[in-house]
């Protein structure tokens, strides 16, 4: 991977991260177009860059973080994210063969825009409009909902979690504020996780030029977050998902086509 590549992906990763669009498959799909070779370090590089977004999520809503006195947010948070934290253990290879597999991603991106198109019309008449009235029932439904993002790397984990909040009836501000605290231990589990692995099976990968890909990809994908998340609640709010909806349909069916006909992604790129 080249400083290029690495900047692009890391714009690429803070843009999509927190929108429904999913950050996972719009990297596999650019890394294909830009003919990155699909690698044990490319691999590592697509999990580990989500961690600048982490720091973003955590420095915009640091009040509410670092707010001791409302230790049943982080009690949330852990039930939430324990269905996923289980089921990423159990299915990480199989996640890993799937994200880089354009056709893969590119299907899962059409369908889901699908949904998204109409989600809005699904989840109504809202009674809950912040992280603090959302109970532990309603945590553990949200991420049981992210486990489909989890175990089908294409569907957006923003689109599944804030999706599964609409559905328990959380407005689509609060339903999108508690996706981004989730995503805290979530991508941190993973980020952890992933340095973990190689440090114990493939530490050759940890060289110095390796990490500071990694440290700049997460530099800028921390700032390009940070006006992400500010320019989505906004737009949520007001228009809901639709739009979303229309993109991801188009992109997706755009790269099946070039799929079915045979065009080489790479080859475009040139």
């Amino acid at each position: 991977m080249s400083i290029l590549h690495t900047i692009i992906l890391a714009i690429v990763e803070g843009l999509t991260e927190f929108l429904p669009i999913s950050s996972t498959g719009h990297m596999a799909l650019i890394s294909a177009f830009m003919g990155i070779e699909k690698n044990e370090f490319t691999t590592l590089f697509i999990e580990n860059i989500q961690f600048g977004t982490i720091l973003s999520v955590i420095v915009l809503y640091w009040r509410k973080f670092f707010d001791f006195s409302k230790l049943n947010l982080y009690l949330k948070l852990i039930i939430a994210f324990i269905p996923a934290a289980i089921l990423g253990v159990l299915f990480k290879k199989r996640i890993d063969e799937l994200i880089g597999t354009p056709v893969f991603v590119a299907s899962t991106m059409f369908f889901g825009g699908i949904l998204l198109i109409f989600v809005d019309n699904w989840f109504k008449n809202p009674t809950i409009e912040s992280e603090e009235k959302v109970s532990n029932k309603n945590a553990f439904i949200i991420g049981l909902f992210q486990v489909i993002a989890v175990v089908l790397p294409g569907i957006s984990r923003s689109a599944a979690t804030i999706i599964g909040g609409m559905q328990q009836k959380l407005t689509r501000k609060a339903a999108a504020e508690f996706s981004f605290f989730l995503a805290v231990p979530t991508l941190a589990g993973a980020f952890v996780k992933s340095l973990w692995d190689a440090h114990n099976e493939t530490p050759e990968l940890l060289t110095g030029h390796n990490l500071g890909i990694l440290a700049i990809g997460n530099l800028i994908g921390f700032i390009v977050a940070i006006i992400a998340i500010k320019g989505f609640i906004a737009f949520l709010t007001k228009n809901g998902f639709k739009l979303f909806g229309y993109y991801r349909v188009i992109v997706g069916a755009i790269i099946l086509g070039l799929i079915i006909f045979g065009v080489d992604l790479s080859a475009l790129a040139k």
